[in-house]
This record gives C-alpha cells, sequence and structure tokens, in this order.
C-alpha cells in the first residue's frame, strides 16, 4: 500500500463509542504503520454518498443497513470483526440485543403496559430501535396503533435521554450502547422491560477494493490486540473480537422484509 494513502473509515453508530473506535484505528496505525481518517456519519448510511460510491474503507456499521445494502450492491462490504462483550448475558458471543426502556419512577413493568403510551425511536432504519421492536408486536398480534404517539429522536442516546426526562414513556434501545450511556451518566434512572434479540454485533467492515493482502492483515492483528487496545476494550466491556460473515446477518433482513411486507409500521 502507498504510504500516503489513508484508511478512510466512518462510524455510523452511537456516538458513546466514537472514542473505542478511535482506539482501534489508532492501534492500526501502531501495529501495521497504516494511516487511518476517522470521521461521525452524519447520515443514513444506505444515502451517504461515500459509501454508495465506494469510497470509504472501512465502517462501523450496523448489521441490518449492511445486509440491506450488500443485497443490492453485493461484493463491497464484507464484516471484518464484530465485538464480543464481557457481561454474562452475552456468552461469550458476537450479539447484542435491544433493551425496551422506561423511566424507573414509571409504573411500567412490562411491554403490555406500554400500549397508548409515547414512544420515541433512533431511526426507522435502526434494527435495535425499530426492526426489532416493530418484529416483536407483530409477533404479539397488536394492532399497528399501539402507541399513542411516536416521534423520532435521531440517536440511541437522545431517546435515552428523552425517557429519562420523562418526555418519551419508552425506547428501544441498543444494549450496548444503553451499558455503555449509563457508565457515562449515572443519574439515569431506567428499567428495562422487554428484551428483545440476540441479533448479530454490528461489525467493522471493510471494502473489498482493497488489496486482499492487507485485509487479511486488518482482521489477524484485531484478533489478537496488544496491552494498549486490551486496556481500551476493558474499558468499554469488551472481552474480544470474533470474525463474522455476511450471512450471519441475513436474519435481520429476513425480520425487515417480513414486517415491510405486511405493510407494518409502527409509527403509523
Amino acid at each position: 500500500m502507498p504510504e500516503s494513502k489513508k484508511l478512510r473509515v466512518v462510524s455510523y453508530l452511537a456516538p458513546n463509542w466514537f472514542g473505542f473506535y478511535k482506539e482501534i484505528t489508532a492501534y492500526l496505525n501502531r501495529v501495521l504503520g497504516v494511516e487511518t481518517q476517522l470521521h461521525q456519519g452524519e447520515c443514513d448510511p444506505l444515502e451517504d454518498s461515500l459509501l454508495l460510491q465506494d469510497q470509504l474503507d472501512l465502517a462501523f456499521i450496523c448489521g441490518l443497513p449492511l445486509i440491506r445494502y450488500s443485497l443490492s450492491v453485493p461484493n463491497q462490504l464484507q464484516p471484518l470483526v464484530a465485538p464480543v462483550m464481557q457481561a454474562p448475558r452475552y456468552q461469550n458471543r458476537p450479539v447484542y440485543f435491544s433493551d425496551v426502556i422506561v423511566n424507573a419512577a414509571s409504573n411500567l413493568k412490562t411491554l403490555t403496559d406500554l400500549r397508548g403510551k409515547t414512544l420515541c425511536y433512533n431511526d426507522l432504519g435502526s434494527n435495535s430501535g425499530y426492526n426489532l421492536l416493530r418484529h416483536r408486536l407483530i409477533e404479539g398480534g397488536d394492532p399497528q396503533h399501539f402507541f399513542s404517539k411516536v416521534i423520532h429522536s435521531g440517536s440511541h442516546q437522545l431517546s435515552i435521554r428523552w425517557v429519562g426526562e420523562g418526555l418519551a414513556d419508552c425506547a428501544a434501545i441498543d444494549s450496548v450502547v444503553l451499558e455503555q450511556e449509563l457508565r457515562n451518566i449515572e443519574s439515569y434512572h431506567l428499567r428495562v422491560v422487554e428484551v428483545l434479540g440476540p441479533s448479530p454485533m454490528p461489525p467493522l467492515v471493510v471494502s473489498q477494493h482493497l488489496d486482499a493482502s492487507l485485509i487479511h492483515q486488518l482482521q489477524s492483528v484485531l484478533l489478537q490486540p496488544d496491552a494498549e487496545l486490551q486496556a481500551a476494550m476493558t474499558q468499554v466491556g469488551v472481552q474480544r473480537f470474533a470474525t463474522m460473515q455476511l450471512e450471519d446477518y441475513k436474519i435481520l433482513f429476513e425480520i425487515y422484509n417480513a414486517s415491510f411486507q405486511a405493510g407494518y409500521e409502527v409509527i403509523s
């Protein structure tokens, strides 16, 4: 790879993990001597011109937009690795959950209690914030108007804040993002009333326009982190990295497509 070449890296995931992604890219620089240029994505990945024009080298991305994109644009993106969390609930697997949260001061105890309440969601393309919840309501035979009001927050972190401040009754949140946010802001008092999943963990993906030998090196070194990266992993509760395949994410599209074909939308 030419010395002047920089790897363009984007995170489409929650900003409260951005510091950890900086540690990962710094590690790649340290052990492979590759320069990286990391930035936080500001739009839906399926609408990002940099991704659509194959101008990104690496991306931290949710599994649902990844598989939706890869089914329409095959042979561009492949998963490198995904984190495996330390907490026992993850059972040493590269998975996460969608935790349906309410304010702990409320009298809401179960998903059924949320009928007629206000839901906030981060994005319609989110697996944890929308796709899994929609699927759960369909499975339960609940009507489209289960919630009296549905509002768009734009991010998991804002959804957590709105529920914590009583501006919304509930939200479905990526469990890894929720755990990190609760570490950052201890004043939130929330209750989980339903757990959806597990789902395959959002991966770090690589564009296939990179040299095959470099792709192999990137994956190899991430599977064997040095002490500095391991310390950063411990801070966010990551035990190790695991290899992933696109096939692992097809279940997310199947759930999404079944709901889409049924014409079911939580927001209607």
